[in-house]
């Protein structure tokens, strides 16, 4: 049996694009799309950023060994 992907033709597509401008109306689907590729750069971004975060973490993390900066003697 074969998905009901591959079944989908140019005909359904049409027929789903004119039951979406019904709903929508055709002034509102250049937002709507405007917002859709919104919503899936963000998540995109999320998922790479979570793996670049650590990286920027350490780099910002003084090393161990590092002594404090001393004060100047205090005058008399």
């Amino acid at each position: 049996m074969a998905p009901m992907v591959a079944m989908i033709g140019l005909p359904e597509l049409l027929i789903i694009f004119a039951i979406i401008v019904l709903l929508f109306g055709a002034s509102r689907l250049p937002g709507l799309g405007k917002s859709v590729g919104q919503s899936i750069r963000g998540f995109k971004t999320g998922l790479s950023g979570a793996d670049e975060e650590k990286p920027k973490e350490l780099e910002a993390k003084p090393p161990d060994d590092a002594t404090p900066p001393t004060s100047p003697p205090p005058t008399a």
